[in-house]
């Protein structure tokens, strides 16, 4: 009996040991795991392709939620063999040059996100391209005889200048001529 009582003691100061040195371990892991989240806390990884990509998408639904007369105003100059009543109006061209300085106007207005901060000197540049090519357009359709050529060399510009910013992230460059006409 008295070896019987032995082991008893023996197992319980074993089991009462093994789960006071668990709890330290517990503890000891609670400590940490605050640190480790005011760490992540303090200094959250940006995913810069995903902002990047966000940042084109509401770059083009800016251009677009303007250039509606524009647009329309493109597809009926650009046909070929129209008739003269299948030519814009004067009012469809005017309402295409203030649809253009509306975009204009509204990229000018455009902020790059604090999360692109190491790719904003040349996404600015790429926006102020943009800005210029619609703004050209806008004045070239006060005159007679409208010609984009300008303004279609600026834009392939802009767009050369976006597309090394995605490139540089390892992204496929973006056309936003596509997705805005």
């Amino acid at each position: 009996m008295k070896k019987f009582l032995l082991f008893l003691s023996a197992l319980t100061m074993a089991i009462g040991l093994t789960a006071c040195s668990s709890n330290d371990d517990a503890k000891t892991d609670k400590k940490d795991t605050p640190k480790e989240t005011a760490k992540e806390t303090e200094a959250p990884k940006v995913d810069v392709k995903k902002e990047l990509v966000k940042f084109y998408m509401e770059l083009g639904n800016k251009i677009n939620a303007k250039d509606a007369d524009l647009n329309a105003y493109e597809k009926k100059a650009s046909k070929e063999d129209a008739k003269p009543e299948d030519l814009p109006t004067a009012e469809e061209k005017a309402a295409a040059s203030e649809s253009a300085a509306a975009v204009a106007s509204e990229l000018n207005a455009v902020q790059i996100p604090a999360d692109l901060k190491d790719q904003q000197a040349d996404l600015e540049a790429a926006v102020k391209e943009y800005a210029a090519s619609y703004q050209t357009k806008a004045d070239e359709l006060k005159k007679d005889t409208p010609n984009f050529e300008a303004a279609d060399t600026t834009f392939a510009q802009a767009e050369e200048k976006l597309g090394k910013v995605f490139e540089r992230a390892k992204l496929l460059p973006p056309s936003l001529g596509k997705q805005v006409n």
